[in-house]
């Protein structure tokens, strides 16, 4: 086998994908710990993140592995009460590890629709419950107290998902080339392509934020919405430090541009553009429609019942937490594949975030209190989740104080 085969089998990829994790993802140093979840598919990639964490000098690694026969397993047989119970001893356990300066680490790849044939209350009380328990820790995430960063590992289900009719070596196969492609892990040296992509990304919120649009107005069919900015409102994307001062990438990958909206000042109608997988629930055909910068109005082909549910989390689920801009020439928009999937799907199209809003996208936004984060238009939930709403027919035009437009994207695309 020669070098270029070499470099290129399965193997060499999934490891290099494993660097790119702790390196580039976590930016992980000397003496820091290391908190990995992982669905169990996940364990190759496991085991190579934790070589290289070890070799990049992590003190220790802790591995939690879910298992998606044992949450159906819950869902068939567990008593009703248990819906409203989360083990909040392990969240807590979490919260003290990233305070204490452990770094963040999960590896997605869960099958989208585990959880579609199962009682809608049940899904709902679940991840409420979840999500009240999961609060202290998700708090320090979303303020960037340590570095943090997520991928993903093709498992069957998902892979199943992404491409249906295939037979499952083939599906696999395909969707590891697309995460490979996705993640830069094909460049000759990952490392550095990250290194170009991150100055790229930095290069345009630098623009943004020079503009200090007021507002961002997207437009197409079936969206008609106008984004209000917070105020003191930063645009970020790419490598960012955390407040232990350490460099990460929270996303592999990322294409996306984002900052925070005020959370009374959207106004419209909007339609997502790619299904949201949440889950286990696949929700198709988001229609929402907002007032002073409330969901009053919520429509879905399908998912709906879990849809409504997650709107009635807390106040703060029905209003925006991020605006996200992204390129329909993207490399993931570009492969034309729907993944079913956030982590990937966010970054083919922009998007919008319903729930919490991040700290670090206001200025003195992490050393400000609860209220003025809330005076200055950041909201707060429970909950942050991202669902699609760009695409090549999407037009998106910022608005300056003055009321004067300028072109921002037209046809899905940097103007």
């Amino acid at each position: 086998m020669d070098t270029a085969q070499q470099i290129n089998t399965h193997e060499a990829r999934l490891d290099r994908l494993a660097q790119v994790a702790v390196q580039v993802g976590l930016g992980l140093q000397p003496g820091q710990e290391v908190v990995l979840t992982a669905p169990l598919e996940a364990v190759p990639l496991v085991r190579r993140v934790t070589d290289h964490a070890y070799q990049a000098g992590a003190s220790l690694v802790t591995t939690l592995l879910s298992d998606e026969a044992a949450t159906l397993s819950r869902f068939r047989h567990a008593q009703d009460a248990a819906f409203d119970y989360a083990p909040a001893w392990l969240y807590e356990g979490m919260a003290k590890a990233y305070s204490g300066g452990a770094a963040r680490l999960a590896i997605g790849g869960e099958n989208p629709s585990l959880l579609a044939g199962q009682d809608a209350d049940k899904v709902a009380r679940a991840n409420r419950a979840r999500s009240v328990a999961y609060r202290p820790a998700l708090e320090l995430i979303t303020n960037f107290a340590t570095n943090w960063s997520i991928l993903s590992y093709a498992t069957p289900a998902w892979a199943a998902t992404v491409f249906p009719g295939l037979p499952e070596p083939e599906a696999v196969a395909r969707l590891w080339g697309a995460i490979f492609a996705a993640s830069r892990v094909d460049a000759p040296d990952p490392v550095a392509a990250w290194a170009a992509h991150n100055a790229a990304l930095h290069a345009r919120t630098a623009h943004l934020n020079i503009k200090r649009y007021d507002a961002l107005h997207f437009q197409g069919p079936g969206t008609d919405l106008r984004v209000g900015l917070s105020d003191g409102h930063i645009w970020l994307g790419g490598a960012e430090p955390a407040k232990n001062g350490i460099v990460c990438n929270p996303n592999i990958p990322t294409e996306e541009v984002f900052t925070t909206p005020h959370l009374a000042r959207v106004d419209g109608h909007v339609r997502s553009t790619k299904p949201l997988s949440y889950q286990g629930t696949l929700i198709k055909d988001i229609a929402i429609r907002f007032e002073a910068g409330r969901i009053v109005d919520a429509a879905a082909s399908s998912g709906l019942n879990v849809l409504q549910k997650v709107l009635d989390t807390d106040e703060g689920a029905r209003r925006l937490g991020e605006v996200a801009l992204v390129p329909n020439g993207s490399p993931i928009a570009a492969s034309g594949l729907l993944f079913f999937n956030t982590l990937f799907d966010e970054n083919a199209a922009s998007h919008i975030a319903i729930g919490q809003a991040y700290r670090t996208c206001l200025e003195g936004g992490t050393t400000a209190s609860e209220e003025e984060l809330k005076s200055r238009g950041a909201n707060s939930s429970l909950i942050h989740i991202d669902w699609m709403i760009g695409s090549g027919a999407i037009d998106v035009d910022g608005v300056l104080p003055d009321g004067a437009r300028e072109p921002v994207m037209r046809q899905g695309e940097w103007a």
